[in-house]
């Protein structure tokens, strides 16, 4: 005869749980100047007028954004020529 009762299963201890560790963030984000911002606008408008499909220009903007976000001091002109070489 089996018993199927709650007795004879065996307790689980409560586990003690260690808080998550803190999720740190891969890199800060940082913001463009309102100069850049118009740098930029300026040099998509000549890509645009160049000739470069849209596809390429989305691309080709955050390159070039993400250039200008982690260096504050550099223009899109400068961030152009980085990419090209």
């Amino acid at each position: 005869m089996s018993d199927y009762s709650s007795e004879s299963e065996a307790v689980a201890e409560p586990v003690s749980e260690s808080p998550p560790a803190p999720v740190k963030k891969k890199r800060e984000g940082k913001k463009m100047t309102e100069k850049q911002k118009a740098d930029l606008t300026k040099h998509m408008a000549k890509m645009k007028k160049d000739g470069m499909s849209a596809s390429e220009m989305k691309s080709h903007r955050m390159k070039v954004m993400s250039r200008m976000r982690k260096d504050p001091k550099i223009t899109a002109r400068k961030a152009h020529a980085s990419l090209s070489k």
